[in-house]
């Protein structure tokens, strides 16, 4: 069984800053691509940022300068950290890890549970 749990959401003011983590365990080979993933409310669920298991990043657009995605590879663990934080961030965050299990012979994604982030203006 493999698992990703989230941490670290809940709710700040406008230009305030929080920091989630995604834990993955379980029987876990290889980890390759990890990322962020948001849905608001009534929208589809958008690439938020991800990084390689090299350490490239990618962002969308949105959020280039305020957030910086960042991984432990040791402890297979994804951070984002978020700083100047708008209301229009306000979503449900969610972790992505492609990854393979200690039997198989094929990557696959897995997804953590969701963590909610709310901003206030």
């Amino acid at each position: 069984q493999v698992q990703l749990v989230e941490s670290g959401g809940g709710l700040v003011q406008a230009g305030g800053s929080l920091r989630l983590s995604c834990a993955a365990s379980g029987s876990i080979f290889s980890i390759n691509t990890m990322g962020w993933y948001r849905q608001g409310s009534g929208k589809e669920r958008e690439l938020v940022a991800v990084i390689t298991s090299g350490g490239a990043t990618n962002y969308a657009d949105s959020v280039k300068g305020r957030f910086t995605i960042s991984r432990d590879n040791a402890k297979n663990t994804l951070y984002l950290q978020m700083n100047s934080l708008k209301p229009e961030d306000t979503a449900v965050y969610y972790c992505k890890a492609n990854l393979r299990r200690s039997w198989a012979l094929q990557f696959t994604d897995y997804w953590g549970q969701g963590t909610q982030v709310t901003v206030s203006s």
